[in-house]
């Protein structure tokens, strides 16, 4: 176990959403008050729903699975993971999920950031609205055959755009299936 394991945390910064933290020589954030996020993969009938959104932190456009915080706002205090996740799905894509099962908790940076994710497969899915997020965001709504899937983020990366690391399991063979 690495020295810095048994070192008292410390917070640094702490904003609305973010905590920055220290604990040894480490340094790293995390989601303040206990935030967590959940990323939904909604795959169905050989197609997957992707959004695209412009992300400060990178200063360009990222393509990613849909994916929101839980109980970032005081009124969802206590949020469950699907329902958030069934909330930011429609928010996002403008599809609603008959139900969402957790495929379980995931770290995307853990070296950095102490966030976890947890990933929920979407089933049943219809279409009930155009999408786009909240009216802060400003999302485009993919959806993706999944044939098709390397070509159109190779695309995507032509054209100057980032993607998310989540991406990636569904370029792997095997890792989702269909049913």
């Amino acid at each position: 176990m690495a020295a810095d394991h048994d070192a008292p945390e410390q917070i640094v910064w702490q904003g609305k959403y973010l905590t920055t933290k220290k604990r040894g020589r480490w340094e790293y954030v995390g989601r303040a008050r206990g935030i967590r996020a959940a990323a939904i993969l909604a795959v169905e009938d050989g197609h997957v729903l992707l959004v695209e959104q412009y992300r400060v932190p990178l200063g360009k456009v990222c393509l990613e699975l849909p994916a929101g915080l839980i109980g970032d706002d005081e009124s969802l205090e206590g949020e469950e993971a699907e329902a958030a996740a069934t909330r930011e799905l429609e928010e996002e894509t403008g599809y609603r999920a008959a139900r969402m099962e957790s495929c379980g908790e995931f770290f995307s940076s853990p070296g950095m950031v102490s966030e976890s994710f947890t990933l929920m497969r979407a089933r049943g899915l219809t279409k009930v609205g155009d999408g786009g997020g909240t009216d802060s965001e400003d999302i485009t709504v993919h959806r993706v055959p999944l044939a098709d899937l390397p070509q159109f983020v190779a695309q995507r990366r032509a054209l100057g755009h980032g993607v998310d690391v989540r991406i990636a399991m569904l370029l792997a063979g095997g890792f989702i299936g269909e049913d």
